[in-house]
């Protein structure tokens, strides 16, 4: 199955989540109802059945697996979702959608939910019940392990949770969890059949697509699953290829030897767009881009420091230059268009003379500060340039210092007292929760408060909707006025795709169910 075209190159792609195990970890989105028409297949909205599509990502060499609880990057992510299912995922505006859960209700006091399953089978005929489930969480939570989804799965007690029936599950949880939906939604928290272990040679799985054949580091080919809940895919067959090149796989979808090519970069997408050779299609709010400030160490200790490097930053300058103008300008505050965002809240725009002017109330005037950056991502080393020059208008100096591709997100978690940064997609809670709380275990910023912290227990703890969003609302106006993520930007997540392929969902930002929704794409 393995086509000489896609060199297994050695440059991996991005890791496909965000959260515990990579700081810079990004993941991505896109599928249901396609973008561009074939000028002479207008009326071709009708999906047709049949076909191979093959698919180009960036992948992780010999060491890949189809374990779908190790899935980290893009191209494990896509086998993952062709093969298995999760309970829930995410929705275009990262809210939690049902999957294989039919749906869940709680408690009067949200510390026990009771999820009742879908009708649903593997690819051998059996039914999806709650053993399998619990029995892949308590694999996921595995303290021998290091799966993805473990720091997810934390706030439920496997211990005490239990199957009530075939179809239904009683979770336990060590705390009152309003947003526990987003733990079904975690991700790399798929379900799969009780007791199994070796999924790279016959994996089974309750996904749109049943296996056929795997060579890690080259390819994967799957086919239809008939019997799928959600009913069958329209394609025969799908072949995920990896070629780790973006020229390799544009070059590949030029020359017809695949369909879909996943992480352009913007300046190839502005050099085929509406060129009519192929599709770019652009998945907007995919990727946050700012930078951390240390705010438990000088000069970023003093808020007034920090609402000055607010106020230096030229929004659209940084994405015209880092982004090449593939994104949207940001205003300070994660997940712009998400579920609880609050966009309520005035456009952040540069002002030298009140930056300068705050800088002299703390004392700082000629501030030299080191700006961290790594050629890690995408748009990192420009950025860091670009508000250096910004910077200095403002009477700062900045000194850009290159760090390790290899170690980077490590080195600044801890380290440092100002880096580049990014985030994939994520629900605003699980940002919250795992970067900006006391004991959270990725929090860059060092922002700690226990009154903050007490708001988010108060978030989790309230049951009606409307009195939980504002609640986020007052930590997000906080947050705004003094945290320490300066959130210039969010970037497009960009993929190519050849003229017949209809189907491929636009509007999902990256990390949603409608991403590499291969069982929702037709060959026109």
């Amino acid at each position: 199955m393995y086509d000489e075209r896609f060199p297994g190159l050695r440059r991996r792609g991005f890791l496909a989540a965000t959260g515990a195990a990579s700081l810079g970890a990004l993941a991505l989105t896109g599928c249901g109802d396609s973008g561009a028409e074939d000028s002479d297949a207008k009326d071709d909205a009708t999906p047709k059945r049949g076909g191979r599509l093959r698919a180009a990502f960036a992948g992780g060499g010999a060491s890949e697996t189809l374990d779908p609880h190790l899935a980290n990057l893009f191209a494990d992510v896509a086998r993952a979702k062709a093969l298995f299912d999760k309970l829930a995922d995410y929705g275009a505006d990262l809210s939690a959608q049902p999957r294989l859960a039919e749906k869940w209700e709680p408690n009067k006091t949200l510390d026990r939910w009771k999820v009742t399953l879908r009708k649903a089978t593997f690819h051998d005929g059996k039914p999806v019940t709650a053993k399998d489930v619990l029995y892949s969480y308590r694999r996921i939570a595995d303290p021998k392990q290091a799966f993805r989804a473990k720091a997810s799965l934390a706030p439920i007690d496997l211990d005490a949770s239990r199957a009530t029936g075939d179809r239904s599950i009683e979770f336990v949880l060590k705390r009152p969890t309003a947003e526990f939906p987003n733990v079904l939604a975690a991700f790399g928290a798929y379900i799969v059949p009780s007791g199994a272990k070796d999924f790279d040679k016959k994996p089974i799985g309750s996904g749109p697509f049943r296996f056929v054949s795997f060579a890690p580091g080259r390819s994967a080919v799957f086919r239809r699953y008939d019997d799928y809940w959600e009913g069958a895919p329209h394609l025969d067959e799908l072949e995920l290829v990896v070629a780790n090149e973006e020229s390799a796989r544009v070059n590949a979808l030029l020359g017809g030897q695949v369909e879909y090519a996943h992480e352009l970069n913007p300046t190839t997408a502005r050099a085929h767009e509406g060129k009519g050779q192929i599709e770019i299609v652009r998945l907007r709010g995919s990727s946050m881009q700012g930078f951390c400030m240390k705010t438990d160490r000088a000069p970023f200790d003093d808020k007034r420091v920090r609402e000055a490097f607010f106020l230096i930053a030229d929004r659209k300058e940084l994405v015209d230059g880092a982004l090449s103008g593939a994104g949207v300008i940001g205003n300070d505050l994660f997940g712009k268009g998400y579920e609880y965002y609050a966009d309520g809240l005035p456009q952040r725009e540069q002002d030298l003379d009140k930056a300068r002017t705050l800088l002299k109330q703390a004392g700082a005037e000629n501030l030299k500060v080191t700006l961290d950056t790594s050629a890690v991502a995408a748009g990192f080393t420009e950025a860091a340039s670009i508000f250096r020059d910004q910077a200095k208008k403002a009477g700062v100096t900045i000194d850009v210092k290159m760090g390790s591709k290899d170690s980077y997100w490590t080195d600044i978690l801890d380290g440092g007292t100002l880096c580049c940064y990014r985030s994939g997609a994520m629900p605003i809670e699980a940002h919250i929760s795992q970067r900006l709380l006391t004991d959270s275990t990725t929090n860059a910023t060092k922002w700690k408060h226990k009154d903050f912290d007490a708001l988010y227990q108060q978030a989790q703890s309230t049951r009606d909707k409307t009195e939980r969003a504002a609640v986020y609302e007052r930590m997000q106006r906080r947050l705004y006025a003094e945290g320490g993520f300066l959130i210039w930007g969010f970037a497009d997540w960009i993929i190519g795709t050849a003229r017949k392929v209809r189907g491929v969902e636009t509007k999902a930002p990256a990390n949603t169910l409608d991403w590499a929704r291969f069982d929702r794409v037709w060959l026109a």
